[in-house]
């Protein structure tokens, strides 16, 4: 990929694709309105994903220190908890919480991912940085600072993921996860524009993490830490940077043999289809109504609305037909017996046969107890995915984004119910006016379920009126989810 002689020591200009990285995260003024209120409700949400995640121990027992003892009183908070860590563990910790359920928003396109997973990071920099101004008689960060942070951080995740394709080469999506977190990361520690394309070219350098975890026969639940990891690294990578002046690596991507493009993307340079903006955070999805993995949250919305048709009649089905998105097709589509939780929550024939059994998909629906009821796996046998083209082809048009899927039962007598098709989930932007109120009591349930009234009562307070959160230091509106 490099026209540089690779015989030679001497050092190139850094490759493009960083600069513009740090260019944007420096100098890019965000001006729009929309954006500005989607990353609000996108805050509340990722903060309903990390309240509802404390339910499960597997997830609680990742998030104090990394060995015990190993607490930093007057760091970075981690909500839901009475943890101060440092900000590399605190961006681990709140990058797990928010990730563990599936339940935070997505993005789909060549590449998928989950744009607020960079809050683990922003958040635990933004809190470190604003309890030390406070301490120092300093300026803190505002929350309307922090969704700036993750204005950019959205939007270097999800255009990269337009048109250029880590699956494909068996890379897991948090790659950019940690590009973006180390990007912004490095800005808000202060970071020139020189250490900003460093930290980046070591976010490179670390390569990606493999898909292994994600699917059969290996899924685990490493892919619900996986977001965490990625931002601990983010913030590492940010801190050598910024505070320790580590030496950065121009030609991480473009090197011949050695850089990333040679090493890992097939000798092919990334692709992009629109300057960075704002384009990602506008048009980010919601998971608001179930935690399913995104391709199947249309497919879940069929199930439901045919459940009252065949909740009697189970034993009377011959087939579940679902028709998907390729990309769907691809990742979700799983028979034979499921391990674990991580299986149940990336296969779409699970996804659908549990609505249709009971009427609703909760997290608690993936676990052993409900997963034993031997109607599920008998309902899995007798279904069949395909890939409908018109599905996959609006789920790649940038101007609908959709994710399609349809569901119909077919019986052993030769009646079926309607094809129920759904074109975009509730949680779309086509239907913000519709979403927005089941975000909202999302997160007013999550906020009840784990904090005491007093604390969901000044959440509350501090919530009603978006631009007295918008001027809240960071810090303070974070105290609010400590316990």
């Amino acid at each position: 990929m490099s026209s540089h002689d690779i015989r030679s020591a001497e050092r190139p200009s850094p490759d493009q694709a960083m600069v513009d990285v740090a260019d944007y995260v420096l100098d890019y003024r965000i001006d729009s309105a929309e954006a500005y209120d989607t990353a609000r409700y996108m805050l509340l949400d990722s903060l309903a994903a990390a309240m509802l995640a404390m339910k499960f121990p597997e997830c609680v027992k990742h998030l104090g220190p990394l060995v015990p003892g190993a607490v930093l009183p007057g760091g970075a908070r981690v909500p839901g908890t009475s943890y101060e860590l440092d900000p590399v563990q605190a961006a681990f910790a709140i990058g797990t919480q928010i990730r563990w359920l599936d339940f935070n928003d997505t993005w789909l396109a060549a590449e998928w991912g989950h744009p607020s997973d960079n809050l683990g990071a922003i958040l635990a920099v933004a809190d470190y940085l604003g309890r030390k101004a406070q301490r120092e008689g300093g300026t803190a960060l505002t929350v309307r600072e922090v969704l700036g942070w993750a204005i950019k951080a959205h939007e270097i995740q999800g255009c990269y993921a337009l048109l250029n394709s880590f699956n494909r080469v068996g890379q897991d999506h948090v790659i950019l996860v940690r590009l973006a977190s180390t990007a912004v990361a490095a800005a808000m520690l202060g970071g020139s524009r020189e250490q900003i394309v460093t930290a980046v070219s070591h976010s490179w350098i670390d390569n990606g993490a493999l898909r292994t975890y994600r699917h059969a026969p290996n899924t685990g639940p490493r892919k619900s830490w996986a977001a965490g990891d990625a931002c601990r690294r983010a913030v590492t990578h940010a801190i050598h940077a910024v505070y320790r002046g580590v030496a950065g690596y121009p030609s991480a991507l473009s090197a011949a043999t050695w850089g990333y493009y040679d090493v890992a993307f097939k000798g092919h340079a990334f692709r992009f289809e629109r300057p960075f903006g704002s384009y990602v955070m506008e048009n980010v999805l919601f998971k608001l109504s179930y935690p399913a993995e995104f391709h199947a949250q249309t497919a879940v919305e069929c199930a439901m609305r045919l459940h009252p048709q065949v909740a009697g009649r189970l034993d009377e089905i011959d087939q579940v037909a679902i028709e998907t998105q390729e990309a769907g097709a691809r990742i979700i589509d799983k028979t034979g017996p499921l391990a674990n939780y991580a299986d149940r929550d990336h296969c779409i024939q699970y996804m659908v046969a549990v609505p249709l059994i009971f009427g609703r998909l909760t997290a608690e629906d993936y676990g052993d107890e409900v997963a034993a009821d031997p109607r599920i796996d008998a309902l899995r046998a007798r279904m069949a995915v395909s890939e409908d083209p018109r599905f996959t082809r609006d789920y790649y048009d940038p101007d609908k984004r959709f994710i399609g899927n349809s569901v119909q039962v077919f019986f052993k007598d030769g009646s079926s119910t309607e094809k129920i098709t759904v074109d975009y989930p509730i949680g779309h932007r086509r239907r913000r006016a519709e979403g927005i109120p089941v975000l909202l009591g999302k997160f007013e349930a999550a906020m009840r379920g784990h904090l005491p009234g007093h604390k969901v009562g000044a959440i509350l307070h501090a919530i009603a009126d978006p631009s007295r959160l918008d001027a809240m230091p960071v810090q303070e509106f974070l105290e609010l989810f400590t316990l």
